[in-house]
């Protein structure tokens, strides 16, 4: 694909006159209000919801933690060996104390999001082992790579985060990364952000910087990061990720409890068979996290993909998955609980007509089901081995058109829409109109990545495709880019943190479990 050469930089007035007329701010949490898709009568969610207790019943999961599983004793669950076996009474009594919605405060008061219920949020992609540059090479990621995701989740108003590693940056050793990661979100951006759980020890360092930025205190009653703890499908949590989800379930922060699923590989080959599977998964997690902490923030999450019978490989986009992230909205709003999906996936190895349609696909599917964490929303390619740069951009614009269809219809200048019906008449046209000027920006989307212009006029512009457009964007938003002011003394705080857990935690390239 054509990638135009790298333009010349602008000089600083050009830069800060561009500034001035473009919007940065973030858009607040989605309120939808669209009706929802739901596929289930009452009937079959209660079927749903009856075999999935039938499994932690008389199947059980598996606890792979002496941690939990003590903790699980004491909570009156029967225990024979590593498998737990949840009572569906206890289930319902712990997962009830889940909170139905919450707000997520970031350091900039003004990016604080309403969560839950009929709130969205859109999070950029995470954990790519490669990246496709701003030359549209693939290639490994380094710690200037992530930062500069971090600085483009700053400047995209539809994304409500900076996450966490949207890429590795294989440039640090693997012990030292969760330090870097975090300060980076924490900087970079004034939004919200996720904090990494690969290890407890990780989990309890990311923790502590959030003590350093907001306060400890401050932790007890305001979630201010996300924790991700994924289950290994069919029904097993381990160790690393237990003791991850205590580290935040302690300090009253939220965790993603999230079974990865793949599809007729490890679950039945049936969608509404794997739901079953899922939810019983989800709710291990979720009720667990009250065992720890009663009245802590969790959110019912998965990884949903499906495999293909021909090769094994992950899918994305296919109507099995849409299905089920209708199944599973509804399962999460019948226990009354906040409930995490995932977005723009795909499984194309260039950011071509594949990726489009897997990813707009799943966009449609995850809005109308009602997710209210709709991660990995911009970047994701290659099933996630890497984060496209110039996708990145277009998923990004994408989500705030999603945003503007779900936000649902205006009616507040209807009125003076048809006076000026009456007032054009037959023939005429309302391009001069006053209710046109004044409403022109808002009447409808006009997404700055599409080209809509006469063929003509494209080719006579250069014939630009869509990857090198959103490039020469992502170059023109990083050259931009500002860093958002932090209280004084809070930087300083972090980086003497990380030194000295730097010190502390042996540099090599293996997560750190012991120090």
């Amino acid at each position: 694909m054509n990638v135009p050469a790298r333009p010349v930089r602008r000089g600083r007035g050009a830069r800060k006159a561009i500034r001035e007329t473009r919007d940065f701010t973030m858009l607040p949490a989605l309120k939808r209000r669209l009706p929802l898709v739901e596929p289930m009568d009452m009937v079959q969610v209660a079927r749903i919801d009856a075999a999935s207790m039938d499994i932690l019943e008389n199947v059980g999961v598996v606890f792979r933690d002496p941690i939990a599983l003590e903790d699980w004793r004491r909570a009156g669950a029967k225990v024979a060996g590593e498998t737990v076996y949840l009572d569906r009474h206890l289930v319902r009594e712990l997962i009830r104390t889940i909170p139905e919605s919450f707000t997520y405060h970031a350091r900039n008061a003004a990016n604080d999001l309403p969560f839950g219920l009929d709130h969205s949020i859109f999070v950029p992609m995470t954990g790519a082992p490669f990246l496709r540059d701003l030359d549209d090479v693939r290639r490994v990621p380094t710690m200037a790579d992530l930062s500069n995701f971090h600085k483009l989740s700053h400047m995209l108003p539809a994304m409500h985060s900076s996450a966490h590693h949207i890429v590795e940056p294989c440039d640090l050793p693997v012990s030292h990364r969760h330090l870097a990661i975090t300060y980076s979100s924490m900087i970079h951006s004034d939004k919200t952000f996720m904090g990494m759980t690969t290890s407890p020890k990780n989990a309890e360092d990311v923790m502590e910087m959030c003590a350093v930025l907001f306060g400890e205190a401050y932790m007890e009653t305001h979630a201010v990061t996300t924790g991700n703890c994924n289950g290994n499908s069919p029904l097993v949590w381990d160790e690393t990720m237990l003791g991850a989800m205590r580290a935040f379930c302690r300090r009253n922060q939220p965790v993603l409890c999230s079974p990865f699923v793949l599809g007729g590989a490890n679950t039945p080959a049936s969608v509404a068979p794997t739901v079953a599977q899922l939810n019983a998964e989800a709710l291990s997690a979720l009720a667990y996290t009250q065992v720890i902490r009663k009245g802590c923030p969790a959110i019912y999450g998965h990884y949903l993909s499906t495999v293909s019978m021909k090769s094994g490989a992950p899918m994305a986009g296919t109507p099995e998955i849409s299905l089920m992230n209708f199944m599973i909205g509804q399962m999460g709003r019948f226990y009354r609980v906040p409930w995490r999906t995932s977005n723009t996936l795909g499984g194309a190895k260039t950011f071509d007509a594949q990726a489009g349609y897997e990813s707009a696909t799943t966009l449609q599917a995850v809005i109308m089901a009602g997710a209210n964490y709709i991660w990995h929303s911009a970047g994701w390619n290659e099933a996630g081995m890497h984060c496209s740069m110039a996708k990145f951009i277009v998923d990004a614009e994408q989500c705030a058109m999603a945003y503007r269809m779900a936000e649902g219809i205006r009616w507040d200048d209807f009125d003076e829409a048809l006076a000026a019906v009456a007032e054009i008449g037959p023939g005429g046209h309302y391009l001069g109109h006053p209710h046109t000027l004044e409403n022109f920006q808002r009447a409808f989307f006009m997404p700055e990545m599409f080209d809509n212009n006469s063929v003509e006029q494209w080719a006579a512009e250069g014939s630009v495709e869509i990857t090198a457009r959103a490039l020469t964007r992502a170059r023109d938003l990083l050259g931009d880019y500002q860093k958002p002011p932090m209280e004084a003394g809070k930087e300083d705080a972090l980086k003497d943190y990380m030194a000295r857990r730097m010190q502390e935690i042996p540099a090599v390239d293996a997560l750190n479990h012991t120090h």
